[in-house]
């Protein structure tokens, strides 16, 4: 049994729960209004209720089968939640398109952490408006396959 056959909490956010639900109904054929046409839906655990989370992000990812997740939130002064629960436990879910798969969660920093900044604006140019617009270092998450 894995930890993401928790029981699915859906965000209070209006527009995230629709996100999500578009995603799965369409198996990630239709854009999102939030983050574009590349985009996947990473599952987080609650760091306090241990309740799967879902929230619909650019897809970023490399040929090795990693992705990178960036905590922008917009550029707004705090991290979103995720970013919390993947620090509290370092493991998440990943649906892109069709594919779902597990994967352990690091935060990078440095060279490595440029790098997949680098990809990530590649895809969706306004990350570097976001960290320009807040004072917080926007944090970034590799996911590699578990197992």
């Amino acid at each position: 049994m894995s930890a993401f056959d928790a029981e699915y909490e859906a965000s209070p956010w209006g527009p995230i729960s629709e996100e999500v639900a578009r995603y799965e109904s369409s198996g990630g054929a239709e854009p999102s209004q939030l983050v574009g046409d590349q985009w996947i839906i990473l599952w987080t655990l609650g760091a306090k209720s241990g309740k799967v989370r879902k929230t619909p992000l650019v897809r970023t990812a490399d040929e090795d089968g990693r992705y990178a997740v960036i905590g922008s939130m917009g550029g707004a002064p705090m991290n979103p939640q995720w970013v919390h629960n993947l620090r509290a436990n370092p493991v998440a879910r990943l649906q892109d398109a069709d594919t779902v798969g597990d994967f352990s969660v690091r935060e990078v920093d440095g060279d490595e952490k440029a790098a997949w900044w680098a990809r990530a604006t590649s895809v969706w140019p306004a990350y570097d408006d976001y960290q320009a617009a807040t004072e917080r270092t926007i944090p970034v998450f590799v996911l590699e396959p578990a197992g």
